[in-house]
């Protein structure tokens, strides 16, 4: 008995910690405009949506011009500045 409760526990510890360790993921649904080895553009109302895509991108279908396709994706940093407030304050003096 102590050893399932034990091994049940373990097993929502872990899932729980595979659930938490990523960004969260969003999703835009449209038309597909534009189709590169490196990017998808998707047609949501009347924005254009330019997202990212790699050697890993899990792709579910016949991928055309046109489909509608609905893209999951995560947002990723590429550069952060950071701007000093101290600086700020004695340029003001």
């Amino acid at each position: 008995m102590k050893k399932t409760l034990l091994v049940v526990c373990a097993v929502v510890l872990a899932a729980s910690l595979a659930f938490a360790a990523g960004p969260k993921t969003y999703q835009v649904t449209g038309p597909v405009l534009e189709i590169t080895n490196d990017l998808i553009v998707v047609q949501k109302g009347k924005d254009r949506w330019e997202i990212a895509r790699g050697a890993d991108t899990k792709v579910m279908g016949d991928l055309k011009i046109g489909s509608k396709v609905t893209v999951e994706y995560r947002m990723t940093a590429t550069i952060v500045e950071v701007k000093d407030a101290k600086a700020k304050e004695t340029k003001k003096k």
